[in-house]
């Protein structure tokens, strides 16, 4: 039963240590009791955090400090590296898990044994912890297959079909089948779209997502994150292109012609692109909104 099932949390980290603390004390606070907690230090210039984590005394939770900085996807890939359990989540740093996290996945896992991804229900917070639901959240929200309680599992083509629409999941709220992930690898050419990559080539290898509404696990939207940073200066959009007409071509050599016509269309990126060029037309950033436009028209 889900009793028996180990999840390896890995805790990419290179941020204040009170930033990181909150999403640390989440884990703690779990009610399923089989999990093991790696935070993995990529050579954060401030010191304590192997100090405070070993004053907590619990023999579950490991220190790993990087003996220099690796960059956001080289960390990735060496948390995978570190991962012992059958299944593993990579938990953002400012993000947080609701105390039934691990058995609610746990469960799930029992009643899905075969499936490579869990994706639960996810609440969006601001800085300061309150609800939110930018524009962004409200089309994955619209996007996202509906999963209920129990679940419902994407595999293959339809799962290809699904996420080329739209990259709707969240991906430090993900468990995934750690055989699955080491075996293929992150795709470090795409550093903001690490998770996207594998989601996709864990779909062409005929891999399996499941989906449910069950809300475990906050995931914090700010403007000072990666993925709002690079949206806002371009660098987004520019992989994304790269990176869906990359797929696509994966995708027809499959046969899979219907997700590869979705993943040239590129809807969602060129309307999120559309956004940002609105905003720079208003904010008077007459040279950000022509960078910008053009990956709305190409």
């Amino acid at each position: 039963m889900s009793a028996g099932i180990t999840i390896d949390i890995l805790l990419p980290f290179y941020s204040p240590i009170d930033r990181a603390w909150p999403a640390i004390e989440s884990v703690l606070a779990q009610t399923h009791q089989n999990w093991r907690l790696v935070v993995v230090d990529d050579a954060y210039p401030e010191q304590g955090m192997r100090e405070r984590l070993v004053a907590l005394g619990d023999p579950r939770i490991e220190y790993v400090r990087n003996p220099e900085n690796l960059g956001l996807a080289r960390n990735f890939s060496r948390c995978l590296e570190l991962v012992r359990a059958d299944h593993f989540a990579m938990l953002g740093d400012d993000d947080l898990l609701h105390p039934t996290y691990v058995e609610s996945i746990a469960a799930q896992l029992d009643a899905h044994p075969q499936v490579d991804i869990v994706q639960p229900g996810v609440r969006v917070i601001d800085a300061e912890g309150n609800q939110v639901l930018p524009l962004g959240d409200r089309i994955k929200a619209v996007l996202r297959p509906r999963g209920g309680r129990s679940g419902t599992v994407l595999t293959g083509e339809s799962m290809a079909e699904s996420l080329m629409r739209a990259d709707w999941a969240y991906f430090p709220s993900l468990v995934w089948r750690t055989t699955t992930a080491r075996g293929l690898g992150f795709r470090d050419e795409y550093a903001v779209a690490l998770d996207y990559g594998l989601l996709l080539d864990i779909a062409l290898s005929g891999g399996s997502i499941l989906v449910y509404d069950d809300v475990v696990f906050d995931y914090r939207r700010h403007r000072a994150s990666v993925s709002s940073v690079t949206a806002t200066s371009g660098v987004r959009f520019e992989q994304e292109r790269e990176f869906s007409l990359a797929f696509a071509d994966a995708m027809s050599s499959r046969g899979w012609s219907r997700a590869a016509r979705i993943g040239r269309r590129r809807i969602i990126s060129r309307l999120h692109a559309a956004v940002e060029t609105l905003g720079a037309l208003v904010a008077g950033d007459v040279r950000r909104s022509r960078a910008l436009l053009r990956f709305v028209v190409s």
